[in-house]
């Protein structure tokens, strides 16, 4: 692994910022909406996820109440785009369920639980990953804590700034531990991250255009 894990975090956030510009990312209408996404997202692309948000939003089902009210058949159905539909009906439930039972409903009060704490209430919920749960609290509750997911892997062992077989609280460790504890950076390094991933740095890379190209220990 290479020293200087700080200035090289930097300048790969530096690189990517001038190349890509802000992503305005998480693309939501409100903090709800935020955490349908990170299930409905779970192995499958972006798109299919818009395509079920707006199934629901075209319902009138984009809110707390309608996910709970309805059968989970129907929320399979209008989430059907999004992949492994009737899981993720279920795991939509257990998170409207969690909200209702231990806030009633209100996602605001989330934002003054201590940190550790609702990461921890997420990841008992059934089907929420460390993955969906940093992404509930990154994009949602807008929390410090970094997202860690497969394009960030990918592009941080390519660039010789983690082990290859690192695990997930090692790879967050490594941001945690050298770029600012600051909600506005780590939504902005992972949203370029995920866009270097799916334009250059995927599974077989295209590495001519690269913006980290010169940093790149794949090269």
């Amino acid at each position: 692994m290479r020293s200087s894990l700080k200035r090289d975090l930097r300048k790969v956030y530096d690189l990517l910022l001038n190349a890509f510009g802000p992503q305005n990312w998480w693309p939501a209408e409100d903090p709800f909406e935020v955490m349908v996404g990170a299930i409905l997202t779970q192995n499958t692309n972006w798109g299919n996820v818009e395509k079920a948000i707006s199934n629901l939003r075209d319902h009138g089902s984009l809110d707390q109440a309608s996910v709970s009210s309805m059968t989970e058949s129907k929320l399979a159905s209008l989430i059907r785009p999004s992949g492994y539909y009737n899981l993720k009906a279920r795991r939509l439930k257990g998170l409207v369920g969690f909200l209702t039972t231990e806030y009633s409903g209100e996602i605001s009060c989330l934002k003054e639980v201590p940190l550790e704490d609702i990461r921890r209430q997420l990841l008992s919920i059934k089907g929420i990953g460390p993955e969906t749960a940093d992404s509930i609290i990154l994009y949602a509750l807008e929390r410090p804590v970094f997202v860690v997911d497969s394009y960030t892997k990918r592009i941080i062992s390519r660039l010789r700034l983690a082990e290859k077989n690192m695990g997930y609280d090692g790879l967050q460790r490594i941001f945690h531990e050298n770029i600012p504890e600051d909600t506005g950076i780590y939504n902005e390094y992972h949203a370029l991250l995920v866009r270097l991933g799916k334009e250059y740095c995927r599974p077989r890379p295209l590495c001519g255009g690269c913006p980290v190209h010169e940093l790149c220990g794949s090269a």
